[in-house]
């Protein structure tokens, strides 16, 4: 289709001469921008994704599917109801579960918390606490003392494992001079850290019984987590469920608990990829505009070309050739730049910090104690046609008006 003398012909024209330097400076800019954009947009995609599935992660492994929680009081800690509900199809596990708020402190240190209680076999069963352990260990999760606390939790208030800590629940005693506030200590007997500041830093695991003594629900529960094969099925199994506990439960799937939450997170990744889109837009005008001077500075030449039996079809392909490689290189740049620095962002940006000495990554504000990247190939593989298609459009118009060129009229003013 391209022939060796349009290749050459083409090539020759983006060498930079003396006196056609302003042009091969907008066709070089015209291969940054691309560069930039493919490579920016390949970036910003892909901590998008890791974002959205580290969340996800953590978020689905720290809570049930389908959440069943009382509409009054507690639900009994039933077997029976428990047995129902797991004997739905795709449903894999259903634990009971206990939640509250509570006030921790500890070395003059307080902050608000929450308290998750969960039978020793089913905290076991949470792959994300268990391989997070960072300190201690879950074989004394146990027992009525012993509390499980994010290792951000532990640094705020000075603690290790086998230092206690007091938890005042709001839902005291009744006495004659008013409610009194529930407090009692508990020996920390293990950290862990799952990622997540959210988690890391306000949540309390402690055993079942301990959690029902303390919170006075004997025989009682606040919630029965479960778990099925397919979490994106939630709200299907949610319907199969709420004939069980009507009247008693409301039931909650995770996709509506967090559709604010991931719903920003997509309108803010589709704004992200229209905006950088733009960059790539801009470069290919770029390309347009130095073509069109190129043809214009080019014009005699053309017109020789012609004169000793170049046909239109091998002006216009010298041409496309010449803005399609400035679209090309700039395509296979950005994509090698992009995934080179998607896949080692975690290690760039702990070497800006270090060499800057400022957070770039506060976990308080983006929820993830690490910067996450996960590259998918169907939206590289978008993205590099879309910025290829773009370069070709680009060519064109100018390659057509160099086609177009009469080499009498060309030659008659020069």
């Amino acid at each position: 289709m391209f022939g060796r003398f349009e290749w050459m012909v083409a090539m020759r024209y983006l060498r930079t001469r003396r006196q056609e330097g302003f042009i091969s400076v907008i066709a070089l800019f015209s291969l940054l921008g691309i560069f930039l954009g493919v490579a920016t947009l390949i970036i910003v995609m892909s901590v998008m994704n890791g974002f959205r599935q580290e969340l996800l992660g953590r978020i689905l492994g720290l809570n049930g599917h389908v959440i069943v929680h009382a509409v009054s009081g507690s639900l009994p800690d039933d077997d029976v109801l428990k047995a129902r509900i797991a004997a739905l199809p795709g449903v894999v596990a259903v634990s009971p579960m206990i939640e509250n708020q509570v006030m921790a402190t500890a070395n003059g240190v307080s902050r608000g918390a929450v308290i998750r209680a969960f039978t020793p076999a089913d905290l076991q069963a949470k792959a994300l606490i268990r391989d997070r352990i960072v300190a201690g260990s879950l074989d004394d999760f146990d027992g009525d003392d012993a509390v499980l606390i994010g290792a951000r939790m532990a640094e705020r208030m000075g603690l290790s494992v086998g230092d206690a800590i007091t938890l005042i629940s709001p839902k005291g005693n009744v006495t004659a001079f008013g409610t009194v506030p529930r407090l009692r200590a508990y020996r920390v007997i293990g950290l862990f850290d799952v990622g997540m500041y959210e988690y890391d830093s306000s949540f309390i695991f402690m055993p079942m019984a301990a959690a029902q003594t303390y919170f006075r629900m004997p025989g009682g529960i606040s919630a029965l987590e479960v778990f099925i094969d397919e979490p994106d099925r939630s709200v299907a199994v949610g319907r199969q469920i709420l004939p069980i506990v009507a009247g008693t439960a409301r039931v909650q799937e995770w996709q509506r608990v967090n559709a604010s939450f991931f719903n920003a997170v997509q309108v803010e990744r589709n704004v992200m990829f229209l905006i950088l889109t733009l960059i790539i837009v801009v470069a290919a005008f770029n390309i347009i505009s130095s073509l069109i001077m190129l043809v214009k500075d080019k014009g005699r030449d053309v017109a020789i070309l012609r004169t000793v039996g170049a046909t239109r079809g091998m002006i216009m392909r010298i041409f496309f050739l010449a803005g399609a490689s400035i679209g090309v290189t700039g395509t296979v740049l950005g994509v090698a730049g992009g995934l080179a620095f998607a896949r080692n962002i975690e290690t760039i940006r702990q070497g800006i910090q270090s060499l800057t000495g400022t957070e770039l990554f506060a976990p308080e504000i983006y929820f993830l104690s690490k910067l996450p990247a996960v590259v998918d190939p169907s939206e590289v593989t978008m993205v590099t046609l879309m910025a290829l298609g773009l370069s070709f459009l680009a060519t064109i118009y100018p390659s057509w008006r160099a086609a177009r060129i009469d080499p009498a009229e060309a030659l008659r003013y020069e």
